[in-house]
């Protein structure tokens, strides 16, 4: 028997009736599975594997120090890696090969999230994650904070393939990031709760966007936007049948970031 309030209850019957129970659910319909934090730490574990494989490739200049300009040239240099993963418009190789999306390297819009130019690149992107991705996804469930960041991400991309040159590469999580940090504004004011401590942190990252050199702006300002729409229409899907209404606001931010491509594409090819 089992201790409870008053008296005792036996096993079985506990079993039983926690099966007619439904799980604890968030404010907006997540599981509590997201209390543990397995998305975050999967997307950690990724992006931290992709530049130990990047680093193989390319020796110690992919580390920092390669040239790469950013951040008074701390940023680390291009390697095979980044060269097969970046996000690319369309570009002629010394090799005589042309590559980019335009191409049909569609999985650049994809890959271009997880590579990073350097160490020091990808540990200011990982800090904002577990800082930020933690809370979201503790309140968002693993699902909907995993169709979040890849959606951000994704609609960085997007933009930078099609506001910047065809020949000029991009890539990092900023792009996912920064729709973190809209997110946080957007769950937050949904819960009425003080959004004021996060708007620094938004006004920094922009001010380092448009003041450091080599930066995608395009590519942060498009993970801002795609972040802020999938987050609202996370946050603020009426209650009655929540998760379609949920999937289909999401559905509508990736058809956009796919016309936008596929535009994009015949543009330069046209």
């Amino acid at each position: 028997m089992n201790d409870a309030a008053v008296g005792h209850q036996c096993p079985d019957c506990v079993k039983e009736g926690n099966r007619g129970q439904r799980p604890a659910r968030t404010a907006f319909g997540g599981s509590s599975a997201g209390q543990l934090g397995y998305v975050t730490k999967g997307i950690v574990a990724v992006n931290v594997l992709v530049m130990v494989a990047s680093v193989v490739l390319g020796g110690p200049g992919a580390i920092a120090g390669g040239g790469g300009g950013g951040f008074g040239g701390l940023m680390g240099s291009g390697t095979p890696l980044t060269d097969l993963g970046e996000v690319l418009g369309l570009a002629l190789y010394a090799d005589g090969e042309v590559h980019g999306i335009a191409q049909g390297e569609w999985w650049r819009l994809i890959t271009g999230m997880f590579l990073h130019y350097g160490v020091l690149h990808l540990l200011l992107n990982m800090m904002l994650v577990v800082q930020l991705g933690r809370y979201l996804e503790a309140q968002l469930g693993p699902l909907r904070f995993a169709a979040l960041y890849l959606l951000a991400g994704l609609g960085g991309n997007v933009a930078a393939y099609v506001f910047q040159a065809p020949n000029q590469p991009s890539a990092g999580a900023s792009t996912a990031t920064f729709g973190l940090v809209i997110a946080m504004i957007v769950v937050n004011r949904r819960l009425l709760r003080d959004t004021s401590s996060l708007m620094p942190l938004l006004i920094i990252n922009l001010i380092i966007t448009f003041t450091i050199p080599n930066i995608s702006i395009a590519g942060h300002l498009g993970g801002l936007a795609a972040g802020a729409a999938a987050s609202f229409a996370l946050a603020y899907a009426p209650q009655q049948n929540r998760g379609v209404k949920q999937a289909a606001g999401l559905a509508v931010v990736l058809l956009v970031l796919v016309v936008a491509a596929v535009w994009r594409t015949q543009n330069i090819l046209g």
